[in-house]
């Protein structure tokens, strides 16, 4: 048996590598060894308690399942009450909110916190000196039930916080869940054992943490996010974004995903995206919630009597049925990417008939473990993008195999590829047919070279008929070559019947003329428009205001690229290694061989730098002698941030006709307008 003192060494230098092991695996969800070599550490550390029990302490790891049962939940008083959240479910009503708070807080720039509503339950853990000492429900907000033995098997807590000067009182207010991974094994437990199955994670969430016995709550693998402070003592955060900051430092999971943004405007804009990337959430939400960031500002605004006035939640419909997985089949997208698609039995959601779902890449058919034949559960929130969210396993009859990624690509047969330390997985032949199929439409798409009659179908068409092989051989269609093409239509009204008629000469027409307008339209265009990673409209602009012609950029080493304002390596490395790449060279010298503009104006130099170098202005209403799209182009080429929304950062703002509420805002911050004319005049010595 070790000496004490040597044991005592021994014990805490295994509770940090333990307490480290379980940060990186249940909150970074990056395992840093395997399952064996931490059974392990924890075995050791258990032997030396029981060999010296004088070591064992209440926040050992050992000691998460520690309790014993409990008679009954005790109700206990929350030292800070726990007010619920006012919901909203539509855009008009949640700009209405903005409005009121906005109003309520008339002069001061508002920086709102977006993140995701966890659909879980929510909870408060008390921390002591770094010790969890108590946990509660939110029962009625006054008083909750003490579930402090289940929160203890809560493996992503920690029992004592990290960091050297933990606070002295800490109260961190979140969601207890579960994800839907570890639902669909639950339920094939629960069957196994002659119960039944749950329902949804959210219920079994709720039963679980009100539970009497914690060995219950730690073999279904409760997790949490931390999204609010109740008490605190020792806490030094001035706004929300920097008590998450302080609160991960300690070791306690913070809500993911979440974002700041500097008005409402922008929040606004943005809740689209975050919508989008709902599928790839390895857990359930029901919503998206706003906060005022900064603390004195949530103190002015104050309280409801049931809720607070500087937060809401803009919650939307949770709609799901459970459907036949029928197969899989994988998809290439315009850069290589492969998405695994779901081909599903039929179902009925949300008033339309789902038979589709994106399964989105390789790890999560693995985590799902989803296989051919298996019966799955199907949802839509907030009407958008199907997706499957879990396995049915208890359901499972057979035994099925599991699903095997391609190794390689099913449209050219190229070795297939993972983005190095990300999940997707590419087929890196750039001569590809569905990239270029993929490439083409986008290509012709509004946010590419907006070809007026260069849709999916034509593009179908002229693939069909071995017309294009290239971006370049699209401006050498002739309307004779066209006009005869027969086009395969589907008829109206009648779905899945399709008719043989001829492109005819008005389409050929329309679609050459298309493509010979787009031919003027300059480089951060066509660079923006060929697919290249990462690489969009404004990075595109950013990069030619100070390489405007081919033969410059072509020149720019990788360094003189990344020196570019909000340019960075990746995107750097991507655009070098594209143009240096063989296809890269072809593509550019092959519109150069059909007169495609690849240059764009050169900004003229101005005595003593850019005239607007570091400036951030805001363009709003009817201009009459810039289109939008110029007058933001002039801005960037002389070193200025064309911005979309107002901000206490935004040096000018140009106001054209019927300039609505960004004017307003402008100087209701103090912010200069200055008309169009005024903008026209400062710039004339651009010439």
């Amino acid at each position: 048996m070790p000496s004490k003192s040597t044991a005592q060494q021994r014990v805490a230098d295994l509770r940090d590598e333990i307490r480290n092991h379980d940060h990186a695996y249940y909150v970074l969800a990056t395992p840093t060894i395997s399952d064996l070599q931490y059974d392990r550490l924890l075995e050791e550390l258990r032997s030396l308690e029981t060999q010296h029990p004088e070591l064992l302490s209440a926040d050992s790891p050992t000691q998460r399942i520690g309790d014993q049962p409990v008679d009954h939940l005790t109700q206990v008083s929350h030292s800070v009450p726990m007010l619920s959240i006012d919901n909203t479910y539509s855009r008009e009503e949640l700009q209405a909110y903005f409005e009121r708070t906005e109003k309520l807080l008339e002069g001061q720039q508002i920086q709102w916190v977006m993140e995701y509503k966890i659909d879980g339950v929510a909870a408060s853990v008390r921390y002591e000196s770094g010790v969890m000492t108590q946990a509660l429900t939110r029962g009625n907000g006054t008083v909750g039930d003490d579930i402090t033995h289940n929160i203890r098997t809560v493996r992503d807590l920690p029992l004592r916080t990290t960091g050297p000067s933990p606070p002295a009182i800490l109260e961190v207010r979140g969601e207890v869940y579960m994800t839907n991974a570890d639902l669909a094994d639950l339920n094939e437990r629960q069957v196994q054992a002659g119960a039944e199955p749950y329902k949804n994670t959210r219920n079994v969430t709720a039963g679980t943490i009100r539970l009497l016995d914690p060995a219950i709550a730690a073999d279904r693998n409760l997790r949490f996010f931390c999204h609010g402070v109740g008490q605190a003592d020792g806490i030094s955060a001035n706004n929300h974004m920097q008590f998450l900051q302080e609160i991960a430092a300690l070791g306690i999971p913070m809500t993911p995903d979440v974002q700041l943004f500097p008005d409402s405007k922008s929040a606004l804009d943005a809740v689209a995206a975050l919508e989008l990337a709902m599928p790839d959430l390895a857990f359930e939400v029901d919503g998206i919630v706003f906060k005022v960031n900064d603390f004195a500002q949530r103190e002015q605004l104050g309280m409801r009597s049931k809720s607070p006035r500087w937060l809401i939640a803009y919650k939307f419909e949770r709609y799901e049925a459970v459907t036949t997985l029928n197969d899989i089949s994988v998809q290439v997208g315009k850069t290589g990417t492969v998405t695994p698609v779901a081909h599903l039995e039929p179902v009925n959601i949300a008033d339309t008939t789902v038979s589709r779902a994106s399964l989105h890449n390789a790890d999560e058919i693995k985590r799902l473990d989803v296989r051919v034949g298996d019966v799955v559960v199907v949802e839509k929130a907030g009407k958008i993008i199907p997706k499957v969210v879990r396995v049915e396993k208890h359901a499972r009859k057979q035994n099925l195999a599991p699903y095997q990624f391609p190794t390689h690509c099913p449209e050219c047969q190229t070795e297939l590829v993972r983005d190095e330390g990300g999940v997707y997985i590419r087929c890196p032949n750039p001569q590809c047919p569905a990239q270029l199929k993929q490439r083409l439409v986008y290509f012709g798409s509004r946010a590419g070279m907006d070809i007026d009659g260069l849709g999916e179908e034509v593009v179908d068409l002229l693939l069909g008929h071995n017309l294009v092989h290239s971006y370049a051989d699209l401006y050498r269609l002739t309307v004779d070559q066209l006009a005869s093409l027969d086009w395969l239509k589907q008829r109206k009204g009648k779905q899945g019947e399709l008719i043989d008629v001829k492109f005819g000469e008005r389409n050929a027409k329309k679609l050459v003329q298309g493509i010979e307008n787009s031919g003027t339209r300059g480089l951060a265009r066509i660079l923006s428009s060929i697919s290249i990673r990462h690489i969009g409209p404004r990075v595109a602009t950013l990069i030619t205001a100070k390489h405007h012609t081919l033969e410059s950029l072509r020149g720019a080493a990788v360094e003189d690229l990344a020196d570019i304002h909000e340019i960075g390596d990746r995107i750097a490395e991507s655009l070098y290694e594209f143009l240096h790449s063989d296809y890269g060279k072809r593509t550019m010298d092959q519109f150069a061989a059909v007169d495609v503009q690849l240059s764009d104006p050169e900004p003229q130099p101005i005595e003593g730098g850019r005239l607007l170098e570091g400036k951030t202005i805001v363009v709003t209403g009817t201009l009459h002698h810039f289109k939008r799209d110029e007058i933001k182009q002039l801005i960037t080429q002389l070193g200025g941030r064309a911005s979309g929304s107002v901000s206490k950062n935004t040096d000018f703002l140009v106001a054209g006709e019927k300039a609505g509420s960004k004017l307003t805002k402008a100087k209701e911050l103090g912010i200069e307008v200055i008309s169009e004319a005024d903008f026209q005049e400062r710039i004339q010595q651009t010439g």
